[in-house]
């Protein structure tokens, strides 16, 4: 599972050749949810409200670089680092 981001103890990620729709995970402490790039709605598990709130403030601004390497993974190609929120 290649990092793309790291911040605030919360790591993004993605998988390579990972299920549709395009996607990321979110971990936080034991705390891990799929995050659906196009709409910023959680597909699948839970974070804590705070650090949901953070990942999506992050991925707002991002979605663009978030699709890109949703495109590289299903290409299994090389993941970018993508900037971690300030």
């Amino acid at each position: 599972m290649p990092e793309i981001s790291r911040f605030f103890g919360i790591v993004i990620y993605m998988y390579f050749d990972d299920h549709q729709p395009p996607h990321f995970h979110a971990r936080y402490a034991e705390f891990e949810a799929v995050i659906d790039i196009e709409f910023l709605t959680v597909l699948a598990g839970d974070l804590p409200h705070r650090a949901l709130g953070m990942v999506v403030e992050w991925a707002s601004s991002r979605q663009h670089e978030l699709s890109e390497n949703w495109q590289r993974a299903s290409s299994l190609k090389k993941l970018k680092k993508i900037e971690p929120l300030r």
